[in-house]
C-alpha cells in the first residue's frame, strides 16, 4: 500500500511540474513548444479567460447591442492573434496558419463572454 502512494505523489508531482512549466512558458517570450497540444491548450484557456474579463468590463462600462459584439470579436482575435506572433513568435504553418490558431477556442469564450456580460449588464443596470 505505501508503494502505491508513492506512485501516486510521484505522479502528482510530475503532472503539477509539467503544468508549472507550460504557464511558465506560456509568460515567457519566445518559448519552445516541443508538443503543439501544449501550446493550443494555452490558446484555448487564455481565451477563455479573456472571454470572461471583456464580459465583466462591458457589463460594467456598460456597452451594448452590434457594437460590443463586435468591439468582442475584434479585441479577443487581436490580442490573441498579437501573443501568438509577436508575443511567442511562432510558425503558424505548424498549427495549420493563422486562422487555424486564431478560431482555436473562439465559440466557447464567445459563450463566456455572453454569459459574463448578460448577468453583469442586466443586474447592474435593470431595476
Amino acid at each position: 500500500m505505501s508503494s502505491r502512494t508513492k506512485v501516486t505523489e510521484k505522479s502528482v508531482g510530475a503532472v503539477s511540474k509539467a503544468v508549472g512549466s507550460v504557464w511558465s512558458r506560456a509568460f515567457t517570450s519566445n518559448s519552445e513548444w516541443p508538443d503543439k497540444e501544449e501550446f493550443l491548450d494555452v490558446i484555448y484557456w487564455s481565451r477563455q479567460a479573456l472571454g470572461i474579463i471583456i464580459g465583466l468590463v462591458w457589463g460594467l462600462i456598460p456597452l451594448k447591442g452590434f457594437i460590443a459584439l463586435l468591439l468582442f470579436v475584434l479585441v479577443n482575435a487581436g490580442l490573441i492573434y498579437i501573443y501568438f506572433t509577436n508575443f511567442q513568435s511562432i510558425d503558424e504553418e505548424e498549427y495549420g496558419g493563422a486562422w487555424e490558431l486564431t478560431k482555436e477556442g473562439f465559440m466557447t469564450s464567445f459563450a463566456g463572454f455572453l454569459v459574463t456580460w448578460i448577468i453583469i449588464y442586466s443586474g447592474l443596470h435593470f431595476e
